[in-house]
């Protein structure tokens, strides 16, 4: 087994060697062993919670970069007539804690058939889809909003 040393945000690193597919629960965490495409073990094991993005790589101790991707999960994409209406909307979702993905003209939870319905009392459409589920981190989370630190 071997370690991740850096966890480099996307965009930053070229021809990762393999990849890791994880849903958002397996993307949030401090220490885990990961299984890659190829049949590898890697270990991460932060000092705190880390937050894992698509497209971010995990920088290996002997150099090579495996490339983190969200596997697609259950989702409510959720849609309003306008701005304002969307952002009334959100607002209902934060106030039950439920983690969010923010998209501009839409938002994307996890599924909730109570939700879905509460979202359309409150005059947005909610439609059920298969996507990659990345939620804004907490807001007492640090590190720029990004989630985690980088090594030395």
């Amino acid at each position: 087994m071997i370690d991740v040393s850096e966890i480099l945000p996307k965009g930053s690193f070229k021809a990762p060697s393999d990849r890791v597919v994880l849903d958002h629960d397996h993307r949030l965490r401090r220490r885990i062993v990961l299984h890659t495409k190829a049949g590898h073990e890697i270990r991460l094991n932060e000092a705190k919670t880390v937050q894992l993005r698509d497209g971010d790589g995990l920088k290996l101790s002997d150099g090579r970069v495996v490339l983190v991707e969200a596997e697609p999960e259950v989702l409510l994409e959720i849609h309003a007539h306008n701005l304002a209406e969307l952002v009334r909307i959100a607002w209902h979702l934060g106030n039950r804690h439920l983690p969010t993905q923010l998209l501009g003209d839409k938002i994307r939870i996890r599924y909730d058939h109570v939700i879905a319905h509460m979202v359309e009392g409150l005059g947005g459409h909610a439609h059920r889809i298969e996507a990659a589920f990345d939620p804004e981190g907490g807001a007492y989370e640090g590190g720029g909003g990004h989630g985690h630190h980088h090594h030395d």
